[in-house]
């Protein structure tokens, strides 16, 4: 019998709400009813309009204030393992939030609450653990780096992507967490990047149109087009030999630019993303989220290279200690990485099968 399964996500960027929206279409195809909610909709009016709008801001003028931000408030105080080191629900939006999803709650009556973004882990968690009508919580954790906010001991059980991160929620919640990998549309593993469809897609023959024997090279800049220098790196990968592709996500002003530059292509917000990476050699990433985990189904590498500040820096050195990315620290070092994994050999063979591999077992059927 299907279960009542209310997601929790966050409209910050587009990452939360992708996993979500691919949670909730695996669950209700095992045949469960699912509903999903923005955190900020249970704001006061505009206040997550407003919320959103600082953060984006911010991460675009300000980085060194999110750094400052991150390291302040998200990242461990000392041993990642001491639960000293965070202390759980004191932040004030959690406490405004905590009767709002209660309200949610008690009027829909799910089975089973599921957050995919660190504020709402905390809410479930507060509630999870000072109401007894709240419902088992699970938190499925979207980021390699696993700061402190995604961790609340009320909730019941984290959904990590690597056993590193799993491990460490175990350490400093003491409580049960389990390995899922990444939660992507199936799509991007279907469409791995030898697969036959890219050979006829419209992309292939846009980049054969535009440079014959030239790699095509995707520059990921998250929905909100957001890093630092992101014209700069198109530049130099066109100097360098490639086809640079910068993704500028919903950032039309910043597609503009780009247009204009020799060699370069601008693509705005993608609808048929799989197919642009199975046709693409490689891509640059700043900020370990949801396209450079789509790359890894896809089969295609990833370069982690000039990140954006916090967890964006962190996910980043992550993913590469990890053995599933390279992070470069320098032009130079980019160009190397590139020139070793655009085409057929060992190193990019041994970074496409990390890949895929941290891809386990499906997050829909460990949550059910």
């Amino acid at each position: 019998m299907g279960r009542r399964i209310l997601i929790v996500s966050a409209s910050m960027g587009a990452g939360h709400d992708a996993v979500a929206a691919e949670l909730a279409e695996r669950l209700r195809s095992g045949g469960h009813l699912t509903v999903c909610v923005d955190l900020l909709d249970l704001l006061p009016p505009g206040a997550g309009r407003g919320l959103r709008a600082v953060y984006r801001t911010t991460l675009r003028r300000c980085p060194w204030a999110y750094g400052a931000v991150y390291s302040a408030f998200f990242r461990d105080r000392g041993d990642p393992g001491d639960r000293n080191n965070w202390a759980p629900g004191t932040g004030p939006l959690a406490a405004v939030l905590e009767p709002r999803l209660r309200s949610v709650v008690e009027r829909w009556r799910p089975d089973a609450l599921v957050s995919t973004f660190h504020q709402a882990a905390q809410v479930t968690g507060r509630l999870r653990s000072r109401d007894g009508v709240c419902p088992p919580s699970t938190v499925v954790v979207t980021d390699f780096a696993v700061h402190r906010q995604w961790l609340h001991p009320g909730n019941d059980l984290h959904l990590c992507l690597t056993e590193a991160a799993a491990a460490r929620v175990r350490a400093t919640t003491g409580r049960p967490a389990e390995v899922c990998g990444p939660i992507v549309p199936p799509a991007f593993a279907s469409v791995g990047h030898e697969n036959p469809r890219g050979q006829s897609s419209r992309w292939t023959r846009e980049f054969a149109r535009r440079g014959p024997g030239r790699p095509p090279v995707l520059i990921s800049a998250g929905a909100w087009g957001v890093g630092h220098g992101l014209t700069e790196t198109a530049l130099l990968l066109a100097g360098a030999g490639h086809i640079p592709v910068l993704l500028c996500g919903r950032d039309e002003r910043l597609r503009d630019r780009a247009a204009m530059l020799p060699g370069v292509l601008a693509l705005g917000w993608v609808e048929d993303l799989p197919d642009l990476m199975a046709a693409s050699s490689a891509l640059v990433d700043n900020a370990a989220g949801q396209t450079a985990q789509q790359a890894l189904a896809a089969g295609v590498p990833v370069v982690g290279y000039r990140p954006i500040a916090g967890h964006g820096a962190e996910g980043v050195s992550e993913m590469a200690a990890a053995g599933l990315t390279e992070h470069a620290a320098d032009e130079m070092a980019l160009v190397r990485s590139l020139d070793r994994l655009v085409r057929p050999g060992p190193d990019r063979d041994r970074q496409v099968a990390a890949g895929r591999a941290v891809f386990t077992v499906d997050a829909a059927g460990l949550v059910a």
